[in-house]
């Protein structure tokens, strides 16, 4: 037996060589031994398909080989884990977790650790079996590295592919790629919404990571991205954006909250993305409004700011129900809103029964859904108004 020295790698040193020549002679009935446990042992070994099993079992023979090439150059510091699961293709890492990896190397080591007593020199079974259990420790916290290498590769990959998506909703530009772009990032939900908030401090990750967490934990998909302070969150998998927005409130920034229309998929979500942000821009205006606060109903701020799409759906929405009510329903909810919300001062000014007043308001609100006794339908019934006028004008 050689004798026992010092060092890092003291342990492989110990190995006779001609323990060293036997396990090299048995190099293949090892890895077959291998590949055996592991479909015995691994549910989830079995379940593989064909060509992974075979990545994989290329993966324990190469295992075995860096066992025995550790332990013929004592001089190493610790096996590389790239040499055993540098053998299989960069997408196996996706199929394979880092504890499957584990328990695939434990198999191994096991299979190995059996056959010492035949594979060991007469006399050499304890630093065998020493030099076993130095190299499964080694390889598991080589195999760790190598996943977190990945998953650090991986991590900041999706993380530049979410903020290109994020950046082309905003702009609406490159939208006909975002289907696969959504795919590599496995998002498939819909409807999707977009909520535009503010962010505290310099680094967003924190909070981007919190967001993550709290949209996984009620089953919903969630990308986001930051720009100029707009804390950017793309929410899928829900019709209730609103109440979704509530629960994530607490993790943006002070300040307005602003919940862009559900649209039917992420292709589409440019227009909520849109309003959102036009709504964010607004928001100041009323400094009353909910947190958070529907886009919808910033319409009239979003309207005088110049926003187009806010024009257009004040007078779909509420102009030209109003007009196809006639003439007598347009002219009561115009005195009503000039008289300052009086009945009695309506019906005056119409020569006609309050009662007639407050039908004609009923029906404003069947046709618009706005009620005009509220200060800010009132509000918005009023700009609706003034807008259809304006767009009406010949020329």
């Amino acid at each position: 037996m050689q004798a026992k020295r010092g060092g890092k790698n003291a342990v492989a040193a110990w190995v006779h060589p001609e323990t060293v020549r036997r396990i090299e002679r048995s190099m293949g009935a090892l890895g077959t031994a291998a590949i055996t446990a592991m479909d015995e042992r691994l549910p989830w070994f079995r379940k593989m398909s064909a060509e992974n099993r075979s990545w994989l079992g290329l993966v324990a023979q190469a295992g075995i080989a860096s066992f025995v090439d550790w332990i013929k150059h004592p001089e190493r510091i610790r096996p590389g884990a790239t040499e055993v699961f540098g053998t299989a293709p960069r997408e196996l890492a996706r199929a394979v977790r880092l504890q499957q990896a584990v328990e695939m190397v434990r198999v191994i080591i096991d299979v190995v650790e059996g056959q010492v007593d035949d594979l060991a020199a007469p006399g050499g079974e304890a630093e065998l079996r020493e030099a076993v259990l130095v190299y499964a420790r080694e390889i598991a916290f080589s195999a760790a590295q190598v996943y977190a290498r990945t998953a650090e590769a991986r991590g900041a990959w999706d993380a530049r592919l979410e903020a290109l998506v994020v950046d082309s909703l905003v702009r609406g530009e490159g939208l006909q790629a975002l289907n696969s772009w959504a795919s590599a990032l496995n998002w498939s939900s819909s409807p999707v919404s977009v909520i535009v908030g503010t962010v505290e401090g310099d680094d967003a990750e924190p909070v981007i990571d919190e967001l993550r967490a709290a949209a996984r934990r009620a089953r919903l998909d969630l990308l986001a991205g930051v720009q100029g302070g707009r804390l950017i969150v793309v929410l899928g998998g829900t019709g209730d954006p609103m109440t979704a927005a509530e629960k994530l409130a607490g993790l943006f920034g002070p300040g307005p909250l602003v919940v862009g229309p559900p649209v039917k998929d992420l292709r589409a979500a440019h227009p909520s993305a849109r309003a959102a942000l036009a709504g964010l821009r607004v928001a100041p205006a009323w400094p009353d409004a909910p947190r958070p606060v529907s886009s919808d109903e910033l319409l009239p701020e979003r309207a005088l700011d110049g926003d187009a799409d806010a024009v257009r759906s004040l007078v779909t929405s509420a102009y030209q129900p109003l007009l196809a009510g006639g003439a007598a329903l347009l002219d009561t909810l115009t005195a009503y809103l000039e008289q300052g919300s009086s009945l009695e001062g309506t019906a005056r000014m119409l020569f006609v029964h309050p009662n007639t007043v407050r039908y004609r308001l009923r029906r404003v609100t069947e046709l618009t859904g706005y009620t005009p006794a509220d200060g800010r339908d009132g509000f918005t019934l009023w700009a609706a108004i003034i807008l259809g006028r304006l767009a009406a004008r010949p020329g």
